[in-house]
């Protein structure tokens, strides 16, 4: 019975030290949040569940009050740039976008967000933040998307711009291999702040691509659908001068994430932007 007494004792004790962590592991986390919100406008990721019309429909993206974005892919898309306010009833979504610099990057998120969002662009070294907030299915969705800087000094800026995404847009330039080779770089880096993001690995510069020789594309796609595969990412092939596919990976990083139809199909032909996943 003493023995029993002793062991109820230090048990009592092991969880009375567990607990006073647990408070201080919660108070640093709270301060460090308010550190990030203070500095960048970022809010901890919620979530709701999105109410599903029918199996068969694809994602809808319906218009907000306020400015417009045309989709330019037959499937226009509306949506509204809201800056930095806090508003309490947005789902807010964090999106990173990782890659070398000169690849295209910036120009792939303002085509996604509007021209007047990047007025509004919040920029700290070696990071430029941009959001646009749109409707889904009823529920307000925000995209906080933070675009690294391409250098090597920009990789300090990696564990903030990964803590918490729910996906990670792993870019390179489709008419320079060497952007491609340094994919497993910025992945690598990227994947020892976040195990759990969605990977895309996204090629820019379709247009320009598709006028390289015939075995030069074949040759990139093979290597990048490589990639894609041991990065277990969907590839997409863009365009932002032509608005191709911009659209179309943030529509689907919502299906994944909700678990919402997703209509397009896989398109592996030379000479076409490919869908991979």
């Amino acid at each position: 019975m003493t023995n029993l007494c002793r062991k109820i004792v230090q048990v009592k004790i092991r969880w009375k030290i567990f607990d006073k962590a647990s408070i201080f592991r919660e108070f640093f986390r709270f301060i460090w949040e308010r550190i990030i919100v203070c500095s960048t406008g970022w809010k901890p990721v919620r979530y709701r569940r999105l109410s599903r019309r029918s199996s068969s429909s694809p994602v809808a993206m319906e218009e907000v009050e306020g400015y417009g974005v045309g989709g330019g892919e037959g499937d226009p898309l509306t949506a509204t740039c809201s800056g930095y306010d806090s508003d309490s009833d947005l789902v807010t979504l964090k999106i990173s976008v990782l890659g070398d610099c000169q690849i295209g990057k910036t120009s792939f998120v303002i085509k996604y967000v509007g021209d007047e969002q990047e007025k509004r662009c919040l920029q700290m070294k070696g990071l430029n933040l941009m959001d646009k907030t749109l409707v889904v299915r009823g529920a307000r969705i925000a995209f906080k998307i933070w675009d690294v800087g391409g250098d090597h000094s920009s990789f300090d800026q990696i564990p903030i711009a990964c803590k918490d995404a729910v996906a990670i847009l792993f870019m390179f330039d489709l008419t320079s291999r060497s952007t491609l080779n340094n994919v497993i770089s910025w992945y690598s880096e990227a994947r020892k702040w976040n195990q759990t993001a969605i990977p895309i690995l996204i090629g820019t510069k379709f247009d320009d691509f598709v006028q390289l020789p015939p075995d030069i594309q074949w040759s990139v796609v093979t290597q990048a659908r490589t990639y894609a595969k041991a990065m277990k990412a969907t590839l997409f092939f863009s365009s932002s001068t032509h608005n191709i596919n911009v659209n179309k990976i943030f529509k689907f990083i919502m299906a994944k994430l909700f678990n919402l139809p997703w209509s397009v199909k896989r398109n592996l032909t030379i000479g076409e932007p490919i869908i991979d996943f």
